[in-house]
């Protein structure tokens, strides 16, 4: 690890997650953005030269071929992994698996994404439920965009007390939208195969004492996912008593629809002009006055930004690895701090 008091951020793999970690890995008081790793020499890596990000190849031929389109190449990956304190793996499902040996040999920390196994690290992170387990590991995967939405929202009901089992019902998009003009679905539902959908088992490898089993459609669009949730509480409760539970985490933003936010593509156009980086939404935003409460029967929905949600998450899974900051809660504040969480729906009256 570097003497410094910053941590050296290495990011391999710059698509859709990438870029964002990288991105927010520079807004962050206490670490430096060691270099970007990719196989691309398109425009994407240009956009890494451009921001002043470093640039390398995940190899060498793709060092040369980098060059050859005129890029600027500061040298291969096992070069970037030299200079780094934790590696954060982007890449395409599956590829970060085989990486993995790479980063054992060079006896450096890494964090893999949802699309991994959690074999793979043998730990899984949510920043409110796994943080202290993390602490000082060699690694951990941050669970996918669905199943950290899943944790934060059921979290926050378990730490109220008020938490028996949950049933939800997930609406995923088809695609990210940039490659939409590549695959995805059209005038049809696309039932994921089996229940259990896979996200509810994956919830259980954050927190095992999870009672939750969930169902998976794809539909037709891109812009995010939508879970319908159906919970059975410890007790009777009251709406308020359900609303301030979840007020108690950072990183859910109660929504209203009589703000006029009566659905997802109206969420992301918030985001725009709130100006957020690539419109990002990290928060859970959750409808409050959709929200009912029936006895001990809760019924709510949410968003989920795919593109955005992991983002904060690994930000807070590279503090955990690092370990020196060892409390989650200073750990989540700095995140949120640094990208402008959780404010903009004061603003709102939403929470």
């Amino acid at each position: 690890m570097s003497t410094s008091s910053r941590s050296r951020i290495a990011v391999n793999g710059y698509g859709v997650i990438g870029k964002r970690v990288a991105d927010a890995v520079t807004q962050q008081n206490d670490m430096d953005l060691a270099g970007v790793s990719d196989v691309s020499a398109d425009w994407r890596a240009r956009m890494v030269t451009q921001k002043g990000y470093r640039l390398f190849g995940a190899t060498d031929e793709h060092v040369r071929t980098m060059q050859n389109a005129g890029l600027d190449v500061a040298g291969a990956l096992d070069d970037l992994l030299e200079t780094a304190d934790v590696v954060v793996d982007c890449t395409p499902k599956h590829v970060a698996a085989k990486n993995v040996e790479l980063y054992r040999q060079k006896g450096i920390k890494f964090i893999v994404q949802g699309g991994e196994k959690h074999e793979v690290t043998g730990h899984s992170f949510v920043a409110e439920a796994s943080y202290a387990s993390a602490l000082g590991r060699d690694s951990t995967r941050v669970v996918s965009c669905n199943t950290t939405s899943m944790v934060r929202t059921l979290a926050a009901l378990k730490h109220a007390g008020l938490l028996r089992r949950a049933r939800g019902t997930l609406m995923r998009r088809a695609t990210d939208p940039w490659e939409s003009h590549l695959g995805g679905i059209m005038n049809t539902l696309a039932p994921e195969p089996e229940i259990p959908s896979h996200q509810g088992p994956d919830a259980q490898s954050v927190d095992p004492e999870l009672d939750v089993v969930t169902m998976a459609v794809k539909v037709p669009e891109t812009l995010a996912h939508l879970h319908y949730w159906a919970v059975q509480l410890t007790r009777p409760a009251e709406k308020d008593e359900v609303l301030d539970a979840f007020r108690t985490s950072p990183r859910i933003a109660l929504i209203q629809m009589a703000d006029g936010l009566t659905a997802i593509n109206s969420v992301k156009e918030l985001m725009a002009d709130l100006g957020r980086a690539h419109d990002n939404l990290y928060e859970v935003a959750l409808w409050s006055d959709m929200l009912k409460v029936e006895g001990d029967e809760l019924f709510y929905a949410y968003m989920v930004d795919n593109q955005a949600i992991v983002i904060p998450e690994t930000v807070d899974a590279i503090r955990a690895l690092i370990g020196q900051v060892r409390d989650p809660h200073e750990s989540i504040a700095k995140t949120n701090a640094a990208l402008g969480i959780g404010a903009i729906f004061d603003a709102l009256g939403g929470r």
